[in-house]
């Protein structure tokens, strides 16, 4: 069941990842060109963000 469940996981981010570049790629193109302009720090600022968001919805939802 658990390891079910992380594949569930696994393919709705493939979905959340997958849904700018299908619905607008010059959008998504766009955003990956800003990305790209950004320097290593704001990357990993953004990361950890992401990852801190992460955590809190795991801890909120267990």
């Amino acid at each position: 069941m658990e390891g079910d469940t992380l594949w569930q996981a696994l393919a709705l981010v493939l979905v959340f990842e997958g849904l700018l570049p299908f619905v607008s790629p010059t959008a998504w193109r766009r955003v990956f060109a800003q990305i790209l302009q950004l320097q290593d720090g704001q990357i990993r600022f953004f990361g950890l963000l992401s990852v801190l968001a992460g955590l809190s919805c795991l801890w909120w939802l267990l």
